[in-house]
């Protein structure tokens, strides 16, 4: 009976809505094969369903739902050992652990503050306070920042509460960087031709967001104007998303017809299941991840374990995934957090600018040393191995639990 009792399978709860979530999928679910993952359901969640099915009958969004996203309560009716949030936090007694990728609480009057030139105002409003209370109480474990970019965005709203919130919180903060198995060898050296020209892949459904305009501005002029034998693979919905690159439905627009032209340096995919798309960065020689704003960037590691060496940006966490030794990086105006400066029409032009600029000298040199790519693809399919191990993960995540 005793060792029944012992074998019994852990119980992690995890929201419902969320399971499959991408970020979920990669970072939490099935990470431990001895624990039961268990689909939880709260209060904030039956509110924003049924905020949401209001909204969707008067055809706008009348209720907002950003907060009930990240705010858990259940009352303790799940019997689950403990609970596993992303970016949220519970305001019950099981005991939880929250993985999160800018802070915790992600609340409406915080969730902006680490952007710009000059950080605004965290004010100790009554649900930020609950929230703090919560994530310093005996019920929350851990936190899990991503990175080490979060972490410091997260001591430094910290550093606007008095110590008696802050301390036990930071006290609890730990960096876990998520993990990825590694996934093709690094291919051998090519000289690229018009028919077989270099194939450098996007991934992200925020087209804007993710560099996609600057894009398609560098390739067009690469191919068009000066004939080098690249191919740009896009896999993105095009989602409207207007917080950083400020874009609009003229702006999707401009990029349809620049899909829909087809010209003969672009191959395009509005979606595809996950399978293909790795499989197309298999195929593929350099990842592309030129954000404007990211939080991770998880396509970057998925890039490299397929031994692709990856062009990125220098924000927020990409140099710890990223630099000019496992691949290359344009370096962007930002702020001391990382976060690039976007927040006024000035700053955006001439981020991308930069973006743009900072793609083609970068292009120009892989076509002209396509060693590179052989030499970069090692080194980054080497830093997968030490610094994402799933096994390690797997372990780390053990240890929080207290298994």
């Amino acid at each position: 009976m005793a060792n029944q009792i012992e074998l019994k399978r852990k119980r992690i709860g995890v929201l419902e809505y969320r399971t499959g979530f991408y970020t979920y999928l990669r970072t939490i679910m099935n990470k431990l094969p001895e624990a039961e993952y268990v689909p939880v359901r709260d209060l904030f969640s039956l509110r924003r369903r049924l905020a949401l099915k209001v909204n969707r009958m008067i055809g706008k969004p009348l209720i907002p739902t950003f907060d009930l996203n990240n705010q858990f309560e259940d009352f303790d009716i799940n019997k689950v050992d403990l609970l596993h949030l992303m970016n949220g936090v519970s305001y019950g007694k099981t005991p939880w652990v929250v993985s999160f990728e800018t802070i915790v609480p992600r609340l409406t009057e915080l969730v902006t503050r680490h952007q710009g030139a000059n950080r605004g105002e965290a004010l100790l409003t009554p649900s930020v306070r609950r929230a703090l209370e919560a994530l310093g109480g005996n019920a929350c474990r851990q936190l899990i920042a991503w990175s080490e970019n979060s972490a410091k965005i997260q001591k430094d709203l910290l550093r606007e509460f008095p110590a008696e919130f802050s301390q036990p919180i930071l006290n609890k903060l730990m960096v876990l960087h998520p993990p990825q198995e590694v996934l093709s060898k690094v291919k051998p050296m090519r000289a690229p031709t018009a028919e077989e020209p270099l194939r450098f892949v996007l991934v992200g459904a925020a087209f804007f967001r993710k560099g996609g305009r600057e894009l398609f501005e560098a390739f067009r002029k690469l191919h068009e104007e000066e004939g080098l034998p690249v191919r740009l693979v896009v896999i993105s919905s095009l989602r409207l998303e207007p917080y950083a690159a400020h874009e609009s439905e003229f702006d999707v627009d401009w990029a349809k017809d620049v899909i829909d032209s087809k010209p003969k340096w672009l191959e395009y995919y509005a979606s595809l299941p996950n399978e293909q798309v790795l499989s197309l960065m298999k195929q593929a020689d350099v990842g592309l991840l030129p954000s404007w704003a990211d939080t991770y960037g998880l396509s970057v590691i998925e890039a490299q374990a397929c031994g692709c060496p990856v062009i990125t940006t220098d924000i927020r966490a990409f140099p710890e995934m990223n630099n000019n030794r496992v691949g290359w990086m344009i370096k962007v105006p930002k702020n001391e957090l990382g976060e690039a400066l976007y927040t006024n029409e000035t700053d955006r032009q001439l981020l991308s600018e930069t973006i743009r600029k900072g793609l083609e000298e970068i292009v120009r040199e892989i076509v002209g040393n396509p060693q590179l790519i052989v030499d970069k693809g090692t080194l980054a399919l080497e830093k997968i191995k030490d610094q994402h191990d799933p096994r390690r993960y797997a372990d780390a995540l053990r240890s929080v639990y207290g298994w």
